[in-house]
């Protein structure tokens, strides 16, 4: 339930006066520093170079300044020389509710009422919401998915309804407060902005799928209100100050119907199969069987305000449906707003949304329902670098009611089969999509190992590689600017060991090899942040060695140079990434330390080759942030 916290504005105001005291005007200009956009309180209509992580003109200088860290396995976290990194807010912190302070135990003991105020695991997607330079704002951050061999001091060796809620409130978003003190970064405890959003928090939802008979339950009986969203990965923010959250792989949550039928099928929830989790033991509504329709009600991306502890967040239906990764806003030449999304899933698709409506002044108040009308479009990637936005649109071309498209609603519920329909090129796993000052687009393609399989889809123009085990990065322009329904296309890098000679393994890098693209960001200055995803089991022994744990790189889009900036400690993915407006700190989200996929949920090694950050023999190992800084005080990067 959203909490009240009236009662609380008094008692916490006097204890962190940096933030509480921010007038709701002025209170939106921390968008300067993720957005990089010069704005005033009103959040006038940004134009075509107002651009999701852009700031300023791209330096007419190199860009890369550092010297590149070694690939290395060590179970720690590595800079470059000349920076530091500092872990804040691991799993189990508190996040700062006035009189809710558990601490975290390290033996898993903490219970579900616990978890509902402290951190969520697998931290993921995250944006910094500044407040005046930057030396102190809210981190608003994804957590992906719990592990249950961690969660739980027995792990899985038995199950209750107290492990579910412990485990859905372990999922969802944190919003939390920091500040900057002495040089180090601090979690800001008591914060009246301090919140957990979890798998079990009322939200609405809206745009042409509410209310249509597919969202439809015995719990809501009207389909516009919904517990919870899950699987929360990347991330986006909004010229108005609000924070997008995607929700990717919902589906393995539920346990599958009896009769499925093709839409069910489509989404791979099989006949009678169990849920990743067990959670349809203690809450039917994740029983597909039972509740046929609550799995229609996940796969969107949500609206969060962060600034409104007791506000509602919004499933924005008109943006569709899928296994979102991320959700990264532009602003057209005429002030509309242009959200890109990937669909992180083999042979899925990159979509385009572009509001009907102008961005208003007057931050998330005047914009309240902007994302819930405009035109959805998917991408074809044609030979010869050039591609084509088509329109998901219902009645136009084959989205007929013929073809299983009765209304708009019915149609973005079956996003993926109306992609289906249109022709749209199937892609090597969508990951995270950013944006740079000169209009282009980016997506990392994680890797698709089925391409080319039996029976699987061959390689294209766009997904070059068969087996495809180390994934590339594409990126786009349109033409004539972010509404446009056509663009050029190229690879801005196939990523791999260019010394390896296995060809779904053997990259074209230009410095630093690299495998599995994943997370991708664009800085202030214009540098492209890669973070890597490896999987060990898709890796060779050799590639191993080579290319060490996962690690975030920085790369010059105008040269294409790669350079390693830091490496991760054992078994985790690098990912999430935000900075201050001054350019001088850099977030960096590090999950899963220790995670193998053969170990994932064995509660009788819950260490799993790792005990970052805390470095105890007995501890476990917890997704974190990490703060990293220049030592002379400088640009991150330089």
């Amino acid at each position: 339930m959203a909490k009240d916290f009236s009662t609380m504005e008094d008692s916490n105001r006097s204890s962190n006066p940096s933030i509480h005291d921010v007038s709701e005007p002025s209170r939106r200009m921390v968008l300067r520093g993720g957005l990089g956009m010069a704005m005033t309180g009103l959040l006038a209509p940004l134009g075509a170079g107002a651009l999701s992580g852009c700031a300023m003109p791209l330096a007419a200088g190199p860009l890369l300044g550092f010297k590149s860290v070694a690939a290395s396995v060590a179970d720690t976290v590595t800079v470059p020389v000349g920076y530091s990194a500092q872990v804040i807010a691991p799993w189990g912190t508190p996040v700062g509710l006035l009189g809710q302070d558990p601490a975290f135990r390290p033996d898993g003991s903490n219970s579900a009422a616990d978890q509902e105020v402290q951190m969520g695991m697998h931290h993921d997607g995250i944006h910094f919401f500044a407040q005046g330079a930057g030396q102190s704002g809210l981190l608003v951050m994804n957590h992906e998915y719990a592990d249950d061999g961690l969660l739980h001091a027995d792990g899985m060796a038995t199950w209750s309804a107290e492990k579910v809620r412990k485990a859905q409130a372990a999922h969802g978003v944190s919003v939390i407060e920091v500040a900057q003190s002495g040089g180090q970064w601090q979690v800001v405890r008591p914060s009246r902005w301090a919140r957990r959003i979890t798998a079990s928090t009322p939200m609405a939802i809206s745009g042409p799928a509410a209310g249509h008979a597919m969202m439809k339950t015995a719990a809501d009986p009207g389909g516009r209100r919904v517990l919870g969203t899950l699987n929360n990965c990347a991330s986006g923010i909004t010229p108005w100050g609000t924070y997008l959250t995607c929700e990717e792989n919902f589906i393995r949550y539920f346990k599958g119907p009896d009769a499925p039928n093709a839409h069910e099928r489509r989404w791979s929830l099989l006949k009678g199969e169990p849920a990743g989790y067990r959670w349809h033991e203690h809450d039917e509504r994740f029983d597909a069987t039972r509740h046929p329709n609550e799995p229609n009600r996940f796969g969107w991306v949500v609206e969060i305000d962060p600034f409104d502890p007791g506000s509602v967040p919004v499933k924005r239906t008109a943006l569709g449906r899928a296994a979102h990764e991320g959700a990264t806003v532009a602003v057209t030449r005429d002030g509309r707003a242009v959200v890109y999304s990937g669909e992180d899933a083999r042979f899925e698709y990159i979509y385009k949304f572009v509001s009907r409506d102008r961005i208003k002044p007057g931050g998330f108040r005047e914009n309240a329902q902007l994302l819930d009308h405009g035109t959805l479009s998917v991408a074809r990637f044609d030979g010869g670098g050039r591609g084509q936005w088509l329109p998901l649109v219902q009645g136009q071309g084959d989205l007929t009611s013929a073809n299983g498209f009765a209304d708009q609603g019915e149609l973005l519920v079956k996003t993926r089969q109306a992609s289906d329909r249109v022709g749209a090129t199937k892609m090597d796993r969508p990951e995270w999509i950013a944006v740079d000052q000169q209009g282009w687009v980016y997506c990392a393609l994680t890797n698709n190992s089925n391409r080319g399989a039996a029976g699987q889809p061959g390689v294209d123009a766009a997904n070059p590689r068969a087996n495809n085990t180390m994934g590339h990065v594409i990126r786009w322009k349109e033409d004539g600017g972010f509404e446009g329904t056509n663009f050029q296309w190229d690879h801005f890098v196939l990523a791999g060991d260019p010394v390896n000679t296995r060809a779904e393994a053997k990259g074209q890098v230009n410095g630093d090899a690299f495998g599995a693209p994943d997370g991708l960001w664009v800085d202030a200055r214009g540098v492209l942040w890669i973070q890597t995803d490896m999987s060990t089991s898709a890796m060779g022994k050799g590639d191993m060695t080579r290319l060490g744990n996962n690690a975030m790189l920085a790369a010059d889009p105008r040269t294409g140079e790669i350079r390693r900036f830091l490496v991760g400690p054992v078994g985790c993915e690098v990912t999430g990434a935000t900075a201050t407006p001054d350019g001088r700190t850099l977030f960096v989200n590090i999950q899963h330390p220790g995670e193998t996929p053969s170990e994932r949920s064995d509660p009788a090694n819950p260490r799993r080759y790792s005990n970052w950050p805390d470095q105890q023999p007995a501890g476990r190992p917890r997704s974190a942030t990490v703060v990293i800084r220049k030592d002379d005080g400088g640009l991150v990067g330089t």
